[in-house]
């Protein structure tokens, strides 16, 4: 009886040290490779729900799945550029798959005008060099010092686990190139999904029918649900609507629900008192009905440009910060953003 229950251990802790040990980044990207190991094991996720890209710090017990790890999936270090070394130095086994390399990859070029979407494409240059170089504008620099201390007060909440400030571990990030928030198009996930599977097939052959089966499953059932998103989008007709960061243009270029401007680039960086004035003037002459802003963050520089405005104000996140992790949040956090824009009713 003793030998029958040690060889059962011992079976057991080989099955769990055969099992392939997945990281990934974000919760979309976890979401994508939980949706494709499913029945074969969990991806641990580095950043959890609510964490901001820009805000964080790994913790030990990331160093050690890092350090157990066999594949990493990660959109890549133009979104997280701090991850670099920790992969090269805790992780150096570990197969770093890019995501935002993808050759197949439909990729959109940052934008970093407050005015978004313009109807007279005549003025989009103009007003896009234009801003550029009034968020840059020294005669502005004590009222950009002034929001960017207000910008810092509405973090001051935001804090690790271990309650460390995450603006410690700020980087800079370079807006020139590509916007890596290539997530929210459900054509690159569909192209993603392609890549998990490929790279977890390979990786772990006894597994691979199962990999493929998922993703066939996934990939029809994400038709599925983008179909619907369209058709309710369609049906809700013209919105106008300005998000709080920029990060919204792939699911705005995949449904045709261009935003009309960006309170932030980034939410890494404060906007200047310029951006603030063209975003005011903005609001004023159009029909803006809804201003997006987001869980992680505290409504002062939304009420600071419509406090004086007849405006909805909604929330949307880039990550699905409120959405409990696993297979369902990349659907989920698609069929939130679309529900939030639907209920936009241009005023």
């Amino acid at each position: 009886m003793r030998s029958a229950i040690v060889l059962a251990l011992c079976l057991a802790s080989s099955s769990a040290a055969s099992q392939i040990s997945v990281v990934t980044d974000i919760p979309p990207i976890h979401s994508l490779a939980a949706s494709i190991m499913e029945g074969v094991g969990k991806p641990k996720l580095l950043l959890p729900p609510g964490t901001s890209p820009h805000y964080f710090s790994l913790r030990p017990s990331d160093a050690r799945s890092l350090q157990e790890a066999d594949v990493i999936f990660w959109v890549g270090p133009e979104l997280t550029p701090q991850l670099s070394d920790p992969f090269e130095a805790l992780a150096p086994q570990a197969q770093s798959i890019e995501l935002l390399d993808t050759p197949a990859n439909e990729l959109l070029p940052y934008r970093d005008s407050a005015i978004l979407n313009l109807v007279d494409d005549n003025h989009h240059d103009h007003d896009h060099t234009e801003d550029k170089h009034d968020d840059h504008d020294h005669d502005a620099h004590h009222d950009h010092a002034a929001h960017e201390t207000e910008n810092h007060e509405e973090h001051h909440e935001h804090k690790d686990e271990h309650g460390h400030d995450e603006h410690a571990h700020e980087h800079h990030h370079d807006h020139d190139g590509n916007d890596p928030h290539a997530w929210l198009s459900p054509e690159n996930a569909q192209v993603w999904l392609d890549v998990i599977t490929k790279t977890l097939a390979e990786a772990d052959a006894d597994n691979a029918e199962t990999y493929r089966s998922n993703a066939e499953r996934t990939k029809n059932h994400l038709k599925k649900v983008t179909s619907d998103i369209q058709q309710k989008l369609q049906a809700a007709g013209a919105v106008s609507y300005v998000v709080y960061h920029d990060a919204y243009q792939y699911f705005e270029h995949f449904f045709d629900v261009p935003s009309r401007g960006a309170i932030l680039v980034s939410d890494a960086a404060p906007p200047s008192a310029a951006r603030i004035a063209k975003l005011r003037a903005m609001v004023q002459q159009e029909k803006v009905s809804c201003v997006f802003s987001e869980p992680q963050f505290q409504p002062k520089l939304i009420n600071a440009v419509f406090e004086s405005e007849n405006v909805r104000v909604g929330q949307i996140d880039p990550l699905g910060a409120l959405i409990p992790e696993g297979p369902s949040l990349y659907e989920n956090l698609l069929l939130q953003i679309s529900d939030q824009i639907a209920q936009c009713q241009e005023r």
